[in-house]
């Protein structure tokens, strides 16, 4: 591994709360903003061999940063005897693209399941016990009620990070996950004896003062249903995560979170991942892991921006670890950024990525990055916002606020039939291109009445925000972009048909733009 003279600032969030109270956060790197426009690797794909021939891929999308797993199998083979290899290896090759890295410790537990714990681990039952069924047969889940279990991850955590803190001078990790996707399944509690004897006893006073209740056992404090279950193991998860946090944080103090999988519709604990760091749990992660600076949900439902918004409601800035690798990754990550201020935002499987999803990734990714300095700036002052289709009425106008305005916006999933400029398809005529087609967008408002709108099949009117305001208008609309040095640059006048004769602003489908808008009030 290079090593640097001087060590380089350590990466850290700054946190930023709205007017309007909500919570975002900026990640601070060599003392400028870093917004993430990240891509996760699949779970086996963080090895130099096999990425030699995909960095390629990668800096076509336009990546500042990958998301990839340290793999405790790989890094302490022997108990106490650690390789770096595939860690430094990860690290040279992203520096020498130009990424940084957000590391996912792959320790205890992966997608609920103990896959990434050494063998040395797995097979002394004795010593690093399981979690059970409701039938006592063992899960290939390590129980959270060990503290061997505990601390040999911790020690393990501890490690790296120092490792890092040694090593990763020019601190290429900029932040850490730690465990991954963290559940029980397929009941909502372990049944260990250690888990059976906990949940008879009461919940501790350190959880009840920060709820606000009264204390009691686990069924008083929190009903006879299966939700008592999941807070239970919630809390538990959250502890034990918080000493192998808190062990890696006295090492090198990089920025950490968790993150979750998501629940189904309908989905009862046990069916799911369950007490993962959840919204509906978030008080009690936060209280049960205060060396986490936050909670963090892997997306893969088609209610981006529903499930965004439960994370930020639930007091938590934003970053999105893992969504869904498909066409509409673009538009998320637009949504992201202007909706809540995002940290970054990442797909899964990103080396795998092709054909349109790819290419509309790139191009959202090449906006962003233009974008950098609006949206840094923009952070926590309620002055951007993120446009996506209705999931459950995505012909709807959808009407929002930002700047005193009212937008009224509509979007265009297909590419219209040949039309003239600018003109939305109001025949109803099937257009020849049948191809679903992502839409979305971010607008960021820059002055009084002016304001920067980028994005994908979206069409926006602008309206007064109250009665007896006057009419608003369009003063001019340039379509353009941002150059190294952040200053815009005009390509056209957008008029007449692109703005259906100044009544609207006009993303079109297929392709991304972004657009510089100036309004005026009439009466």
């Amino acid at each position: 591994m290079t090593i640097a003279a001087h060590p380089a600032p350590l990466p850290r969030l700054e946190t930023v709360t709205s007017p309007a109270g909500r919570i975002a956060a900026r990640l601070i790197v060599d003392g400028a903003p870093l917004l993430i426009r990240g891509g996760e690797l699949g779970n086996s794909a963080a090895h130099r061999g096999y990425l030699a021939s995909r960095w390629e891929k990668l800096e076509r999308l336009g990546l500042n940063a990958i998301v990839a797993p340290a793999y405790w199998e790989l890094v302490e083979p022997a108990e106490g005897v650690f390789d770096w290899t595939s860690v430094d290896e990860l690290i040279e090759d992203a520096e020498s693209h130009g990424m940084r890295i957000v590391l996912l410790w792959f320790g205890s537990w992966k997608n609920s399941m103990s896959c990434y714990a050494p063998g040395w681990v797995k097979t002394d039952t004795a010593r690093f016990p399981r979690a059970r069924d409701a039938r006592g047969r063992a899960l290939e889940i390590l129980t959270p009620f060990s503290s061997e279990n505990r601390d040999a991850d911790a020690r393990a955590f501890a490690a790296l990070m120092a490792h890092l803190r040694d090593h990763d001078l020019r601190r290429t990790v900029v932040m850490v996950q730690v465990e991954n996707e963290i559940g029980m399944i397929p009941d909502a509690r372990d049944h260990c004896d250690a888990a059976r004897e906990a949940f008879g006893s009461a919940v501790p006073d350190a959880l009840t003062s920060a709820l606000g209740r009264e204390s009691g056992s686990w069924r008083e404090v929190f009903g006879d249903g299966p939700g008592a279950s999941e807070a239970f193991m919630a809390w538990h998860f959250a502890r034990y995560v918080d000493a192998v946090a808190a062990a890696g944080r006295a090492e090198l103090d990089l920025p950490m979170y968790t993150n979750a999988a998501l629940i189904r519709k309908d989905y009862e604990p046990g069916q799911y991942p369950s007490a993962g760091p959840l919204p509906h749990l978030a008080e009690i992660w936060h209280a049960g892991a205060p060396s986490l600076d936050f909670l963090a949900p892997d997306i893969y439902f088609p209610e981006f921006a529903e499930w965004t918004g439960r994370y930020v409601d639930s007091g938590n800035p934003l970053f999105v670890p893992e969504a869904l690798r498909c066409t509409d990754a673009c538009v998320n990550a637009l949504y992201a950024f202007g909706a809540h201020g995002a940290i970054g935002f990442s797909a899964f499987g990103i080396e795998q990525i092709t054909g349109l999803a790819e290419d509309l990734l790139g191009q959202s990714f090449a906006v962003l990055r233009q974008l950098d300095g609006l949206i840094a700036e923009s952070v926590g002052r309620d002055r951007m916002l993120g446009l996506l289709p209705p999931v459950e009425n995505p012909r709807a106008a959808h009407r929002a606020r930002l700047g005193g305005l009212l937008l009224n916006a509509t979007y265009e999933r297909t590419v219209a039939p040949g039309l003239a400029d600018g003109v939305i398809n109001e025949s109803g005529d099937r257009p020849a291109d049948l191809t679903r087609l992502p839409a979305g967008a971010i607008v960021i408002q820059t002055g009084e009445l002016e304001f920067v709108v980028a994005g994908i099949g979206t069409t926006i009117v602008f309206e007064p925000g109250e009665e007896g305001d006057g009419e608003i208008g369009i003063l001019s609309c340039d379509e353009g972009g941002f150059d190294e040095a952040g200053e815009w640059v005009t390509h056209r006048r957008l008029n007449g048909d692109e703005t259906h004769q100044g009544r609207h602003v006009r993303l079109v489908p297929g392709s991304f733009t972004i657009q510089r808008v100036a309004l005026y009030r009439y009466r």
